[in-house]
């Protein structure tokens, strides 16, 4: 199976990548929005995990234009944030 973990903390995306990769799952890092985006149009994932909370693009922005383009992989979303917003989507 292959993952991609879009994370912009480097310490963070290093321990997402280890423990998956110790359950022996290939794991590619992308550090934004725009390079996970070119990377799931040029590979095919099995599962996602997406920071909500990336420089520029954010997470959810990106979650949004993949459904747009029909793409329906499973998606994991991580948040930093202490609670819940409302009023998006």
């Amino acid at each position: 199976m292959r993952i991609l973990v879009v994370e912009d903390e480097k310490k963070t995306a290093s321990f997402i990548r280890k423990a998956l990769q110790a359950e022996s799952f290939v794991v590619d890092v992308c550090p934004n929005g725009d390079d996970a985006l070119a990377a799931v149009r040029a590979t095919p994932f099995d599962s996602i995990v997406l920071d909500i909370m990336l420089p520029g693009r954010d997470g959810l922005s990106v979650l949004c234009q993949l459904r747009e383009r029909g793409n329906t992989t499973p998606v994991l979303l991580l948040s930093a944030r202490g609670r819940p917003q409302r009023g998006r989507g």
